[in-house]
């Protein structure tokens, strides 16, 4: 006959993913002294991030004198409520120009949070704030009139080859 085994998960952990502490504690073993470096540059590039964008999308949690941790969150609550635009919008918008969208509504509802890494060039930066800035300008467009709330650019996005290449009718 055959047993009953009553040892439980194998592969799997009961309250969540067994996975994250062993990612983190190799994280932290293989880069060793560099992990100071990388964790300043994370910091220093998310700070970046908020200063520039800033004026076009308010930043939320910067601290005392403005600053940021590794991540820069931007509320586009005020601009949904002005607009109709919505950080969905911008995510499938920032597509169009190349970008994969970043985390949206996390850990903030109607918000955007990007966390430029160490990895990342200030040239790949400055390439993302412009296409931000060209986002922001479109949505404006939008707040005055000049684009209809529901036709335009950001509700339509991301557009395939055949939306831009065909017959435009938005």
């Amino acid at each position: 006959g055959h047993m009953a085994r009553k040892e439980g998960a194998v592969s799997a952990a009961p309250f969540g993913s067994a996975s994250i502490l062993p990612i983190s504690w190799m994280y932290i073993a293989m880069m060793g002294p560099q992990l100071q470096d990388a964790t300043e540059v994370a910091i220093l590039n998310a700070n970046y991030l908020a200063q520039r964008l800033g004026e076009a999308y308010p930043v939320l949690y910067s601290g005392r004198n403005g600053r940021v941790a590794h991540e820069c969150i931007l509320d586009l609550r005020p601009l949904k409520a002005a607009t109709g635009i919505s950080e969905e919008d911008v995510a499938k918008r920032l597509i169009d120009y190349g970008f994969h969208a970043p985390t949206m509504s996390f850990p903030v509802p109607g918000t955007l949070m990007i966390e430029p890494t160490e990895s990342e060039s200030k040239a790949e930066l400055d390439r993302f704030i412009e296409a931000m800035l060209c986002i922001r300008a479109e949505i404006e467009r939008v707040q005055s009139g000049d684009w209809p709330e529901e036709n335009n650019p950001l509700k339509h996005a991301p557009h395939t080859l055949a939306d831009v290449t065909g017959v435009w009718e938005r």
